[in-house]
C-alpha cells in the first residue's frame, strides 16, 4: 500500500503537469479557431496544423525540460538546497507557459481583425477563458509549491494555541527574571520604596507618556464563536495567493475590453502584466519581494492605468489606480524618507 507521502507527491506532480500543459493547448486552440475563420470555409488544414504544433511543443518541453528538472531536483536534494531566493518550477511555468500563452492571445486579436465583419463585433469583449486559465494555472502551481512543506492531514497548530503558549512563556520568563534580580540584589526593593516615599506627591504622578495601543483582539474559548475563529495557515495560503495577484488579473482582463484590444493599448497591458508576474519566481520569504512588487507591478501600473483613463475613459477601475499610488507612496515614505532627519522626529 502506497504511503501518504508518496500519494501526496504523485497528486502534486500531476496537478503541476496539468497546470503547465493545459493553458498553452487551450490558448493555441483558440488562436487556431480565430485563424481558421480567415481561411476557406470547410477547410480545417490550418486548424489541425496549429493544434498539432501546440501538442508537439507541449510534449517536447515537458519531456526535455520539465520532467528532467523535476527528476533532478527530486533525486539530488542537495542541488535544491543550493538554490536560494528563486524557484525553478515557477520559472519554467512563467517562461514556457505564460509567455507563449500571452503571445498567442495577442496574435489571436490581431488575426481576428482580418476577419470579414470584425468591425461589427468590436463591441463584444474577448473570451475570458484563455487568460483566466493561464493565470489560474500559474497561481495553482504557486500554491502547490507552498503546500509542499505542510502536511495535508492532521490539525495544524492554530493561532489561539500559539498565543496562549507565547503568553504563558512570557509570564514565566518575567516572574523568573524578577525573582533572580531580587535574589541577587535584596536591597533593591527597599531603597526603591524609600525613594518613592520621600518624593513629593506631584513627582509620583509624573511618568513617561504611554504608547498608543491598538484595539484589543477578542479571544473566544467556548461555543460557536470559537469554532468560527479557527485559522489554519494551509487554508490561508489559498486566500493570499489569489489576493496577491488580483491586481494583475484585473489588468489582464482590461485587455478584453473592445476599446483596448482594437487599439495599440493591448501591447502595454499584456507586456506590463507579464512583467508583474515575474515576481512569482521568487520564494515567498525573499527580502526583495516587496521592492520588486513596487518596481514590477505598482509603479508601471500607475502609468498604464492613468494613460488608459486619460485616453479611453474609466475602462480600468479607479480603485486599482488608487491602490497602486498609495502602495508606492507608502513604501517610499516608510522605507526611505523616514530615514532622513526631517521625517524621523518622534511624535509628541
Amino acid at each position: 500500500m502506497a504511503s501518504g507521502r508518496l500519494i501526496k507527491l504523485v497528486v502534486f506532480e500531476l496537478l503541476e503537469l496539468a497546470a503547465f500543459s493545459i493553458p498553452t493547448l487551450v490558448t493555441v486552440e483558440q488562436f487556431a479557431v480565430a485563424y481558421q475563420k480567415t481561411r476557406i470555409v470547410g477547410e480545417k488544414t490550418h486548424y489541425w496544423l496549429i493544434v498539432s504544433c501546440s501538442i508537439a511543443y507541449v510534449a517536447s518541453v515537458s519531456l526535455l525540460i520539465w520532467v528532467p528538472i523535476k527528476v533532478l531536483l527530486y533525486k539530488k536534494p542537495h542541488l535544491f538546497r543550493k538554490i536560494k531566493g528563486w524557484r525553478p518550477v515557477m520559472m519554467m511555468c512563467v517562461v514556457l507557459t505564460t509567455l507563449p500563452s500571452f503571445s498567442f492571445s495577442i496574435a489571436m486579436t490581431e488575426v481576428q481583425k482580418d476577419v470579414e465583419g470584425f468591425d461589427t463585433l468590436l463591441h463584444d469583449p474577448l473570451p475570458d477563458l484563455p487568460v483566466s486559465l493561464v493565470l489560474t494555472s500559474l497561481i495553482v502551481v504557486d500554491i502547490i509549491e507552498k503546500l509542499r512543506t505542510y502536511p495535508l492531514r492532521g490539525k495544524q497548530k492554530s493561532n489561539e494555541d500559539m498565543y496562549t503558549h507565547t503568553t504563558t512563556l512570557q509570564q514565566i520568563k518575567t516572574v523568573t527574571d524578577q525573582r533572580r534580580e531580587n535574589e541577587g540584589n535584596p536591597a533593591i526593593s527597599q531603597p526603591a520604596n524609600r525613594t518613592g516615599a520621600s518624593l513629593p506627591p506631584g513627582a509620583m504622578t509624573q511618568s513617561p507618556a504611554p504608547e498608543l495601543a491598538g484595539p484589543q483582539e477578542p479571544f473566544f474559548q467556548l461555543g460557536i464563536l470559537r469554532m468560527m475563529s479557527r485559522q489554519d495557515v494551509r487554508s490561508e495560503l489559498f486566500l493570499w495567493s489569489f489576493l496577491l495577484w488580483s491586481d494583475t488579473v484585473e489588468m489582464v482582463r482590461v485587455a478584453g475590453h473592445p476599446n483596448v484590444y482594437k487599439s495599440g493599448w493591448l501591447y502595454p497591458v499584456y507586456i506590463f502584466s507579464f512583467i508583474s508576474l515575474l515576481r512569482i519566481i521568487l520564494t515567498p520569504q525573499n527580502p526583495l519581494l516587496n521592492s520588486l512588487g513596487i518596481l514590477l507591478q505598482d509603479l508601471p501600473f500607475i502609468f498604464v492605468r492613468l494613460s488608459l483613463i486619460i485616453a479611453l475613459g474609466t475602462i480600468t477601475p479607479v480603485l486599482g489606480l488608487c491602490k497602486n499610488v498609495l502602495v508606492t507612496l507608502s513604501y517610499v515614505y516608510f522605507n526611505y524618507l523616514t530615514r532622513y532627519r526631517v521625517f524621523s522626529t518622534f511624535e509628541v
